[in-house]
C-alpha cells in the first residue's frame, strides 16, 4: 500500500465517513458526521439532506485543512482479515 504524504481535500472527501440521518417530527431530516465534530445539516427530504451533508463535510474539511487542525479518519476494514 502506498502512503499518502500530502493528504488533501480530495483524499478526505473520498473517505467513507459514517453519516447519521434522523427524521424530525416536522418532516425535515437531520444529518451529521459524528467523527467530524459539529459537521451537521438538515434538509426538507432525505435526498436533499444527503447532498447538504456532503457540502457541510467539504466546508468542515476545508476549514480544518486551512487551519492545520487534526482531521480524524474513519477506520478502514481490511478485506483480508
Amino acid at each position: 500500500m502506498t502512503a499518502i504524504k500530502n493528504k488533501d481535500l480530495d483524499y478526505y472527501m473520498s473517505l467513507p465517513y459514517t453519516i447519521e440521518l434522523t427524521p424530525d417530527i416536522d418532516g425535515f431530516w437531520f444529518a451529521e458526521i459524528p467523527l467530524l465534530e459539529g459537521c451537521v445539516t438538515n434538509g426538507e427530504n432525505w435526498n436533499d439532506t444527503l447532498e447538504m451533508i456532503q457540502d457541510a463535510k467539504r466546508a468542515w474539511l476545508t476549514t480544518a485543512l486551512e487551519m492545520n487542525l487534526p482531521i480524524p479518519e474513519p477506520e478502514l476494514l481490511e478485506a483480508n482479515r
